[in-house]
């Protein structure tokens, strides 16, 4: 069991088992502290309900609980624990959390908290999480805190912003005649888009962006917040599919063609990737993606030193170019332009956007100092007139979608994702895959047809837009906003990497970058692995198979249960169609594909594997 924890997730820590608690038709589950999937007559009806409490960085504390009592009933159960938090020199917040459900729909989940010294937070209170799948665009009733009630509808394209505000009580439609109440006390309640973030989720929180952050919450004081689903009607239970049974895979219309793949290359990685070019030929990347970045001392010797590997390697190259804007434009771009002509450097593009934009802003801050992106871009392509040019954000969709870049001045877009920003558990990372096809077809609205391209999207964080730096992560722990993620090294990674090209398949994307070639991003292991340092980790194959789809006309490919089975299929000219299936859970997953002439197969936890 040892040797698979760590094949399938990079390391031998397993996550906390979750307790099922139910009462009649409402369950839900208990995991440190919190409960996820609420369900009702097995629908789900809020994806998360849970008490957390931020540092300064964004970063969630892990509080410690003590004095937990579990009462599971006939028809009714309750939690109650005690919990606490220390944070820098010492501070410590300490709350009494009671948690209770009975059979006629009714939840509390009722917390008393209590600052035993002065304790700083970003946040701290109540998350609730409202699942996008089958919630997406559809109506609701929001209660305010002045009491007034309006009939509106949850955001289709994803929402920059705060698509409610003082929120009181949010209802909506579980199924025909079942209607679920969340009603949130305590403090003044609003709701953000986690789509922009890749979480699967609209995220109602406290306490509003526009007050100031971090704040200090006094010693001696308390704060109490309660949330309150009630759930009622009289709809009938919907049939329950049989979790165990066959997943069922399907193949539909040939659609657009699969996109180029990109690796990210660093100029530290550039050694070892000359080190390793039979491995780099072999995983068959059609881009590569160079990160230079002067306002980290990147210069000369960083672009003579892809300029090296351009002139070993045969694929396109994207400068990815970090611009400072700390003064003339035209200057700083054409003196970069020089130091590529220095270099010898062959490019076919290079995406610009000034470094500013990697931090975000957020709702009721103010934005940094920072050139028109117009100037900014006219200035790159006077400074590179024969090569594309693109721009958009470093960092996520969320910076994209707040700061739309004027797209006809360039000749691609891009933008990355991260899928552990707000949570880390393997549920999450995985169900972030849902809110893939909803980030593509927003930027679709944005920019229309323009070329698009996404990544480096990897598990681990490159960079933290919303604090000062990336968690260090040595014990390779499962950690928000961490740079390094043991998932990456094992299955997991592989398994989420096909998952996370069938949810950006139909975008019509000109390119995909999913990993490094070297380093905590790359599809190489490093030293401390139980492979041997230099091979191939679990998601080398992976994007191999991804390099091989690259062109390839994309295949809709459906499965009965794509929250268990993904699905990707491409078709080439000859009519020859290759499809990849990865098994996104930690269980045996069966499958039925006899449509592919492969008849039932059982998948075991992250496997992927090729069909044709």
């Amino acid at each position: 069991m040892t040797v698979d924890r760590f094949l399938h997730c990079g390391t031998r820590a397993v996550e906390a088992e979750p307790v099922r608690l139910s009462a009649g038709p409402l369950s839900a589950d208990f995991v440190n502290g919190n409960l996820r999937t609420i369900r009702h007559g097995g629908t789900e009806v809020l994806r998360a309900i849970a008490y957390i409490v931020r540092d300064r960085d964004w970063g969630t504390y892990e509080p410690a609980l003590t004095d937990l009592v579990i009462d599971q009933g006939a028809d009714a159960f309750s939690v109650g624990y005690t919990a606490s938090c220390t944070g820098p020199g010492g501070s410590r917040l300490a709350f009494r959390a009671i948690i209770k459900g009975c059979s006629d729909g009714r939840l509390v989940f009722d917390v008393n908290a209590l600052a035993e010294s002065d304790f700083e937070t970003n946040r701290c209170g109540f998350c609730i999480l409202h699942p996008i799948s089958g919630l997406a665009g559809s109506p609701v009733t929001v209660e305010h805190t002045d009491g007034s009630v309006v009939a509106t509808k949850l955001p289709d394209l994803i929402d920059p912003w705060q698509p409610f505000k003082d929120l009181r009580a949010i209802t909506h439609e579980v199924r025909l005649g079942i209607s679920a109440e969340c009603r949130m006390d305590g403090d003044i309640f609003e709701m953000e888009d986690q789509r922009n973030w890749s979480d699967a989720s609209y995220k109602t929180y406290v306490r509003p962006l526009a007050l100031p952050w971090p704040y200090v919450l006094p010693a001696g004081e308390t704060n109490r917040q309660t949330i309150s689903l009630r759930i009622a009607g009289n709809g009938k239970p919907p049939a329950v599919a049989e979790a165990s049974g066959a997943v069922r895979v399907t193949l539909g219309e040939p659609g657009p063609a699969l996109p180029d793949v990109g690796v990210i290359v660093y100029p530290g990685d550039v050694e070892t990737v000359l080190a390793n070019l039979s491995a780099l030929g072999m995983l068959g990347p059609q881009q590569l993606l160079f990160h230079y970045d002067p306002t980290r001392g990147h210069g000369l010797d960083a672009l003579r030193a892809f300029a090296r590997l351009a002139g070993v390697y045969p694929a396109r190259t994207t400068l990815e170019c970090v611009v400072a804007c700390s003064g003339d434009l035209d200057a700083e771009l054409s003196d970069i332009a020089g130091l590529v002509r220095r270099a010898g450097l062959r490019l076919d593009a290079i995406a610009v956007s000034p470094s500013v934009d990697r931090q975000s802003t957020p709702p009721g801050s103010a934005w940094p100092p920072c050139p028109p992106l117009e100037d900014v871009y006219a200035a790159a392509r006077r400074a590179f007139p024969d090569i594309r040019l693109g721009g958009g954000m470093f960092s996520y969709f969320t910076e994209l979608n707040r700061k739309r870049v004027p797209a006809g001045l360039l000749d691609f877009v891009t933008h990355c994702t991260c899928p552990i920003v707000h949570a880390a558990d393997d549920l999450s990372v995985m169900q972030s895959l849902e809110a893939l096809p909803f980030i593509t077809r927003s930027a679709r609205a944005i920019f229309g047809d323009k070329p698009y391209r996404i990544g480096p999207s990897t598990i681990a964080m490159r960079q933290n837009p919303y604090g000062g730096a990336t968690k260090d992560n040595p014990q390779g722990q499962r950690i928000a906003m961490a740079n390094r993620d043991p998932r990456h090294n094992g299955l997991f990674a592989a398994a989420w990497t096909i998952g996370y090209a069938v949810g950006v398949a139909s975008a019509g994307l000109e390119m995909l970058t999913l990993s490094g070639f070297t380093g905590p991003f790359g599809v190489l292991a490093a030293s401390g692995e139980p492979t041997v340092e230099g091979s191939p980790r679990p998601i080398f194959q992976a994007i191999k198979g991804l390099c091989e789809l690259a062109g390839l006309a994309h295949i809709s490919a459906k499965t009965s249960d794509k929250t268990r089975i993904a699905a990707l299929a491409g078709r080439s000219t000859s009519g020859e169609t290759i499809v990849w299936l990865a098994n996104l859970t930690a269980n045996d997953v069966p499958v039925d594909a006899s449509a592919l002439g492969q008849g039932h197969l059982v998948m075991s936890p992250y496997a992927i594997i090729r069909i044709g």
